[in-house]
């Protein structure tokens, strides 16, 4: 399917040499980022209190965290769970409160706007578990980003492997740069968002991979340039199509999910939008640059060594 069909290359590589250089300039300065002001953790990692409480309508979140607020406590979460009529809030922890204290803070002022609440449960979440949770995160994203490596790997060449690879990280520090310069809250839901980037963008390669593979083999004339221009340009209308109907449902999200849903929208959003950038100027670009020719995806035909009176003999197979 095409809304449209271009009829001439488009010189993408003709210029990949000065976006890679905006690419690098961005890349370094979200790590410079990352170095210089960290991300902002939420209760999840850095430890906090956890509270569980029920209404015996649909409980309405947004004044609920209004109310919590308003108690002097920042970078919390409200948010429901199992059905509409349960909360879980969860608070950072505050030096010399204890969960217990901080729990009946808070249930008192609901209970000035709703008496009719129950307390479920309350525990102390410690910062141990939210060290455990951030080694499990990084575990998560090293084995996803080994995995897309292997499978591109066996499905391409190792120089495509690398190239993919070194364009999803691109995208994925770039997430976590804007996410430090902001201070925009990292949490659980944001890691998540940022392993489906991963997934997301190295589609979006193999996509522009397995098209470059089919020009090799069907323009015998045409150098690798050409060849990579004409498979990022023949993928063009797919490209906006499947972006463009996924940044529809991702931004849904961010602007009417509520805060609960924001930062993992938003962290979509940007993933998408560099994904499309990366996997372009970036993968592509790094490709050419590591040397990919026909040879590396097509096998070189050999001779058969039969009998010389055979009129077949020497035969390619």
């Amino acid at each position: 399917m095409e809304f449209f069909k271009i009829k001439r290359d488009i010189p993408f590589m003709r210029h990949a040499l000065i976006f890679n250089i905006i690419s690098f300039v961005t890349f370094a300065l979200a790590v410079f980022f990352l170095i210089t002001r960290g991300l902002h953790l939420s209760v999840e990692f850095t430890g906090g209190t956890l509270m569980e409480v029920s209404y015996s309508q649909t409980a309405d979140i947004g004044k609920i965290r209004n109310k919590v607020t308003s108690l002097g406590f920042t970078d919390i979460q409200v948010q429901n769970f199992g059905s509409s009529r349960d909360v879980m809030i969860r608070l950072p922890a505050q030096p010399g409160v204890s969960s217990a204290q901080q729990g009946e803070k808070v249930l008192a002022a609901l209970k000035t706007e709703n008496s009719d609440i129950t307390l479920r449960r309350i525990e102390f979440v410690g910062p141990s578990v939210g060290e455990e949770l951030a080694q499990d995160g990084l575990k998560a994203l090293a084995m996803v980003v080994f995995g897309i490596m292997v499978y591109l790997a066996i499905r391409f060449e190792w120089k495509y492997a690398v190239s993919a690879i070194i364009a999803n990280l691109h995208d994925v520090i770039i997430i976590l740069g804007f996410f430090a310069f902001f201070q925009w809250e990292f949490s659980l839901a944001v890691l998540a968002a940022v392993l489906a980037v991963l997934g997301y963008s190295v589609n979006e390669s193999v996509v522009i991979f397995d098209r470059i593979r089919e020009n090799f083999r069907r323009f015998r004339k045409m150098n690798t340039v050409e060849i990579i221009d004409n498979a990022i340009t023949a993928t063009i209308s797919r490209t906006i199509i499947t972006h463009a109907s996924t940044l529809v449902m991702v931004l849904s999200m961010l602007l009417f999910g509520g805060p609960t849903l924001f930062y993992f929208a938003l962290a979509l959003t940007i993933g998408i939008l560099f994904g499309i950038y990366s996997s372009v100027f970036v993968a592509a670009a790094i490709a050419m640059w590591l040397g990919i020719r026909r040879e590396d995806l097509i096998k070189t035909p050999i001779k058969k060594d039969n009998d010389p009176n055979d009129p077949n003999a020497g035969a390619t197979v």
